[in-house]
């Protein structure tokens, strides 16, 4: 028998998350979005990338999750200390290039403002027309210190 087939469930065999729950965060190690919010397999998507920016991968994603697997609800979850946040456009390029030997000049959505940033990455999704439910929309931030997860409220 699959132990990780075993492992889920009845998850294993629902192609939509229980919860109709997708999360946009960051890919920092630190954060474990399942413990952080007590989630089960097959809860939610989870979509993580560099400071769990509203990029366009994020976007197409999303959309897949809302579209194809009729998840209703965006949570966006930035965090404190983070790279993107730490790190200016500059500095981030130049380790790039550094450490792959080639020019790296793409945007990588580096912010000065943590909350801020939460604000125009929950504009740029509820601006997206290719998602069907932009009225559950919520933003947060994560204090790693503090272990507390904040809502960031914005009309």
């Amino acid at each position: 028998m699959n132990t990780r087939l075993h492992y889920l469930g009845s998850a294993a065999r629902i192609l939509e998350p229980l919860q109709h729950l997708a999360i946009l965060t960051c890919m920092d190690a630190r954060i474990e979005v399942s413990a952080l919010l007590g989630l089960r397999p097959g809860d939610a998507h989870i979509i993580r990338n560099a400071g769990g920016r509203a990029s366009d991968d994020a976007l197409k994603a999303l959309a897949i999750s809302q579209a194809v697997m009729k998840t209703r609800e965006v949570m966006v979850i930035h965090h404190t200390e983070c790279a993107l946040g730490r790190f200016n456009q500059a500095q981030l390029a130049e380790q790039i290039s550094a450490a792959a030997g080639h020019h790296f000049d793409e945007d990588l959505d580096s912010f000065t403002d943590p909350i801020a940033a939460v604000v125009e990455d929950l504009e740029r999704l509820r601006l997206s027309p290719y998602l069907p439910h932009r009225d559950k929309i919520r933003g947060f931030i994560y204090d790693l210190a503090a272990n507390i997860v904040t809502e960031v409220i914005h009309a």
